[in-house]
């Protein structure tokens, strides 16, 4: 499974989020204190992968910093030319290249209206970055493979950064600076289990579930599975998933569902239990033996990581079974068919 980029990119992530600790924290306390009095709430613009890291935000300054959070729909600022009032909004926007029209077109009328702003990208030069009055750049490296990995770890990180610096929570601080050591943990138990995934060649369908931080984790997670192997995976939260889309899970149906212990976790505990009796294959994300009983693969991450930063490690079993089930196909892995790395969208 070591012969190709996005192999050495995955286990790249623990580093570059070091990386992205060392060199940024500093300079993002010295942002909050700069945008602190500005904003009431927050608006997100990204796509893909992007799209999803803004998932995991708004769970974030929601639950941690008492922030709503909306994601912006950038069609209306360029195709319909109609963008709505930003009054009193901190307007984010997230792209690992900074290259996208339409998220540099938001932040560019955020500005016009006044309004703060904010890139997070891996590109600092890049036109997202000079659109915008503030900058976190992720230190994540040249990211070669078509598939986004360490830079969507690394957005997750930098926009808890952001989050600590608003609030000015040391203790939480010092538990993200746990993280890349736990990020490794998670990968060193990843290795051993990946020869399973044969189990899963002829798998053409499959949901991914996921609730509260790790909603965000679902959606990734079946990006990952869709764009490298073909697999048509469908991300739900339980609570959607519960109305209406269960009722596609029949015999051996693939369901991966993302569970560490945390606030959501008995809801979770509960679908898990529905769908053994439903007979279906599961696939589950934990850090909680009992749960990871139950399932036909059991991919493990670390007990200690609190809850709103497991979406950093649960992330990580996902990328590797979507590599390894990419191998399994016959696919490669670093040129997904019909991707490119660059997706400018208008």
């Amino acid at each position: 499974m070591t012969n190709n980029v996005l192999h050495d990119e995955i286990y790249e992530q623990p580093a570059a989020a070091r990386r992205l600790l060392d060199s940024q924290t500093g300079a993002v306390h010295a942002m909050a204190q700069r945008l602190r009095g500005q904003f009431d709430g927050i608006l997100i613009a990204a796509r893909g992968t992007s799209d999803n890291a803004a998932r995991y935000a708004q769970y974030l300054f929601g639950a941690l910093n008492r922030l709503p959070v909306a994601l912006a729909t950038p069609s209306l600022f360029t195709l319909y030319n109609q963008p709505p009032r930003l009054n009193r909004l901190l307007v984010i926007g997230i792209s690992q290249s900074g290259q996208s029209p339409d998220i540099v077109a938001v932040l560019a009328e955020a500005r016009r209206q006044g309004q703060p702003t904010l890139a997070i990208t891996n590109a600092p030069q890049s036109p997202l970055a000079l659109a915008a009055g503030e900058v976190i750049p992720l230190h994540a490296g040249p990211e070669l493979a078509v598939a986004a990995t360490k830079t969507y770890t690394t957005s997750l990180a930098a926009l808890a950064l952001l989050s600590i610096a608003l609030a000015e929570d040391p203790a939480r601080l010092a538990e993200l600076q746990r993280i890349p050591q736990l990020m490794q943990e998670t990968l060193d138990n990843q290795a051993p289990l990946m020869e399973r995934v044969e189990r899963y060649l002829y798998m053409d369908r499959c949901a991914v579930v996921g609730r509260g931080f790790n909603y965000a984790t679902a959606f990734e997670t079946a990006l990952k599975v869709k764009e490298l192997t073909g697999v048509v995976a469908e991300p739900y939260s339980s609570a959607d998933f519960r109305h209406g889309p269960v009722a596609i899970v029949r015999h051996s149906f693939p369901v991966m569902v993302i569970a560490p212990q945390g606030v959501v976790y008995g809801d979770m505990a509960e679908l898990v239990t529905s769908l053994r009796q439903l007979d279906a294959e599961l696939v589950l994300v934990s850090n909680q033996p009992d749960l990871l009983k139950l399932a036909n693969l059991a991919l493990p991450i670390p007990a200690d990581a609190p809850e709103w930063l497991t979406p950093l490690l649960a992330v990580i079993p996902g990328q590797c079974f979507a590599l390894a089930l990419t191998l399994v196909k016959g696919y490669n892995p670093d040129q997904p068919k019909g991707l490119t790395k660059v997706t400018e969208t208008f």
